[in-house]
């Protein structure tokens, strides 16, 4: 995706620099014979770099044609040793400065040849990621009782890293349940177990264990027990993997570039002479309109409106996107611990960025006598929007069958278009089709929106689904229409109204209104929240009324009161909730018709890791512990505080972000004048669901400031060098102080003055701080 400019001026810059004339020429003494010279070049105001050799000839400077094109000239049709004076090519003008030994030239864009100037484009940033040998559990409980019994379930995560090459993953599920009257009946499931090893340079993850097949968007994932090797481009996060709208020009001399997207400036730079590529910044998505003002050195301003389209579902060019996926079919997920499939089925997928514009998907899939494959493409048609086109075929046995599939989306952040189909025809099979529902007959969506803020959001959509029974035969169709739209005024305050209704049933509607507010007490853990809403179902309605405040979401309490009714299905809730750095917890009563109950919940983590175990919220990806050996040191996060380290001189930080730079420092204000840091900030990168452990050396040093006087009672003159006797120095600042913070408790010290050389014995008083001592007289020594 890229539009052009030319901002190139032959005229205009030689009228600056006027030719060399035989009036110059005489100025500098040019004899009958050539001068042989070498001079300093600029062209087009730049500085080419070494001397180049020309020759004065009757008041014009020659050069071989060699010279001349090593400069960046284009000269078709000569040969390298012909000699030739550049301002007698057309629109060329020199300027020679004999004083100086330089040599101005100015050309048109269309004689040069000048390597393209990219400015903006993305670069490929890949840190090296370390993880320190550690284990984390993250646990999630919830737990209700009412009249007829209870309930409890849990959910926890293991993680191992550290110890070798990957991350080992072990999710589980265990459900406990007793009935009144009933004796305890509990069960734990196994969920996934998995091993995965990362390589970012070149963006490929391995993972063995319970995987996930298939990414593409006409495909149904299947859940298998085996191993899925792909492209991971959470890797290299900083790595932009969608095209960029680039623009594309030339300047004739040294100019500023500036870069308007939507009115908003993106880019600002400079530019040497030449031809030039200037790429947007990622995360634009849609229709856009973009200004480029080029000021030149003449201080002359040219403006271009380019108007593009950025789409995040292509590849840039050259990129690809892969996996494939080898195993048995996992089934009963989430009932049974180990049940997978006998036959051996495997799934590849690829994506690749034929051109900025041109995105080609392919999918093959196969096993247990099911032959699955199919061709995809994106394409961006301009600036009229997206549409990408499917056709695949499946077999199982003698069924058989064809999916196509088509889609479009526009869009240019204020209007909204989407609509996507997708059919088979026959009896089509994937893998997916032996261990679950068949793939839908007919599934078919269209979306319309649009943005005001003054008017506020509206939504249409229509969506179709159509599925076949036992019998092969087309089920009933689903069809649903709906609208909604959305207001928010200021304070926070919002209104929503939705309406959804069935096409082929009348009564079968919802409607829905709602209002929400927020009342503000001057600070964010005291500010409440208001809603009430009313909705009709079908032939029911209900009213519910909700007053909360909230929990912060850097800790803290919150609670919420709730009240319903309509319809025979009156009730309520009170619950309260507290975030704290060791976990979320809530607690609360219902009444849910004649029904009460209790519940309550508590989510975390626990960490082992540098020999010491933390209790946090739940680590969902990336963190670090930070190791500094004192208590109550204060640790900081991007330059924000994150917490200060336990009575063990450790602190657990997260959440931070996998595979990329994340800033962990101290703030050395905070801590005791007499500490000393080996460093205040780190560069860490852990890998993705690991962690890092990121040391602080802190010691205590013996520092105090001297008060230095001559035997006279003057102040040491500033300047002067201190020598002690461990071998530390420092230098004598006003009023005879000095600073040293490696003293002992006798300690000798040597100056150094204009006077010649004196010394001075004290003792240091232990302790806490900096203390000052003196003032200590400074007398002079014998002469040896």
């Amino acid at each position: 995706m890229s539009a052009g400019l030319l901002l190139a001026s032959s005229a205009g810059h030689a009228a600056e620099l006027p030719p060399l004339t035989a009036s110059q020429a005489d100025e500098i003494g040019t004899a009958a014979a050539p001068l042989q010279l070498y001079l300093e070049v600029s062209l087009n105001q730049i500085a080419y770099g070494a001397p180049q050799p020309f020759e004065l000839r009757d008041g014009h400077l020659f050069a071989s044609v060699a010279t001349l094109r090593q400069i960046g000239f284009v000269l078709e049709g000569r040969a390298d040793g012909e000699s030739l004076a550049p301002d007698s090519l057309v629109g060329v003008a020199v300027r020679y400065d004999a004083s100086l030994q330089r040599v101005a030239i100015d050309a048109p864009l269309s004689l040069l040849s000048l390597a393209t100037t990219r400015l903006n484009a993305p670069g490929v940033d890949v840190p090296t990621a370390t993880a320190s040998p550690g284990v984390l559990l993250n646990y999630d409980v919830y737990a209700s009782r009412d009249d007829r019994g209870d309930s409890i379930s849990a959910f926890a995560e293991l993680r191992a890293f550290g110890l070798g090459a990957g991350v080992f993953s072990q999710t589980a599920v265990t459900r406990s349940h007793r009935g009144e009257g009933e004796r305890r009946r509990t069960d734990s499931v196994r969920l996934d177990s998995s091993w995965r090893w990362s390589a970012p340079a070149s963006m490929v993850s391995v993972t063995v264990g319970d995987v996930i097949s298939g990414q593409l968007d006409w495909t149904r994932p299947l859940r298998l027990g085996g191993v899925r090797i792909g492209r991971d481009f959470g890797l290299q996060p900083y790595r932009i993997t969608t095209p960029l709208p680039t623009f594309l020009g030339e300047v004739a001399v040294p100019s500023a570039v500036d870069l308007y997207v939507n009115g908003i400036r993106q880019y600002s730079g400079e530019l040497p002479p030449g031809p030039f590529q200037l790429a947007t910044v990622p995360g634009i998505t849609g229709a856009g309109n973009a200004q480029l003002v080029v000021t030149d050195a003449f201080g002359r301003t040219r403006q271009l409106d380019f108007p593009f389209y950025a789409a995040q579902q292509l590849l840039a060019k050259g990129l690809s996107d892969w996996s494939l996926s080898l195993g048995l079919a996992r089934e009963d997920y989430a009932l049974r611990s180990f049940s997978y499939g006998s036959e051996l089925l495997g799934s590849a997928d690829l994506r690749y960025g034929v051109s900025d514009e041109f995105t080609l998907e392919a999918h093959a899939e196969g096993g247990d006598s099911v032959v699955n494959g199919g061709l995809g493409a994106i394409w961006l048609m301009g600036r009229a929007g997206v549409f990408g086109a499917t056709l695949a075929y499946g077999q199982d046995r003698s069924d058989s069958g064809w999916l196509y599939a088509a889609a479009y989306n526009w869009s240019n952040g204020r209007f909204n278009l989407a609509a996507d189909t997708q059919r088979t025809q026959g009896e089509y099979r994937d893998v997916a089709s032996r261990y679950g529902a068949r793939p839908a007959r007919v599934s078919e969506r269209a979306v319309a929106s649009w943005n005001d803020t003054r008017l506020g959001s509206l939504g249409l959509s229509y969506v179709r689904l159509v599925y076949r029974d036992e019998t092969h035969r087309d089920e009933t169709p689903a069809r649903y229409g709906s609208a909604t739209w959305t207001r928010t005024f200021k304070g926070g305050a919002a209104l929503s109204l939705s309406y959804n209704q069935n096409l082929d049933r009348a009564e079968d509607r919802n409607v829905y209104l709602g209002y929400s507010m927020n009342l503000d007490y001057g600070r964010d853990d005291r500010r409440l929240q208001v809603s009430a809403s009313l909705q009709r179902n079908r032939d029911r309605d209900q009213a519910v009324f909700d007053l909360s405040r909230p929990v912060p979401g850097d800790g803290g309490f919150g609670w919420r009161l709730q009240a319903r009714g309509g319809d025979g299905e009156e009730g309520g809730l009170a619950e309260a909730g507290w975030l704290s750095s060791f976990g979320r917890y809530s607690l609360g009563l219902a009444r849910q018709g004649d029904n009460d109950y209790g519940y309550a919940s508590a989510s975390g983590s626990l960490v082992w890791m540098g020999g010491h175990v933390f209790a946090a919220r739940n680590v969902s990806d990336a963190f670090a512990v930070v190791s500094t050996g004192r208590a109550d040191v204060p640790v900081l996060l991007e330059n924000r505080p994150i917490g200060r380290t336990d009575r063990d001189g450790m602190l657990l930080v997260t959440p931070l972000n996998a595979w990329q730079r994340n800033r962990i420092g101290i703030d050395p204000m905070e801590l005791p004048a007499d500490l000393r840091l080996d460093r205040v900030e780190v560069q860490a990168t852990p890998p993705d669901r690991s962690g890092t452990l990121v040391r602080f050396g802190i010691e205590q040093v013996h520092a105090a400031v001297l008060v230095l006087q001559d035997a006279r009672g003057q102040a040491l003159p500033v300047g002067s060098r201190v020598h002690l006797d461990s071998g530390a120095s420092a230098v004598v600042g006003y009023d005879g102080e000095t600073y040293l913070d490696t003293l002992q408790e006798l300690n000798t010290l040597r100056v150094d003055t204009a006077d010649g050389t004196c010394s001075v014995r004290f003792a240091y008083p232990l302790g806490d701080g900096v203390p000052r001592i003196g003032p200590l007289v400074c007398r002079t020594e014998a002469p040896r």
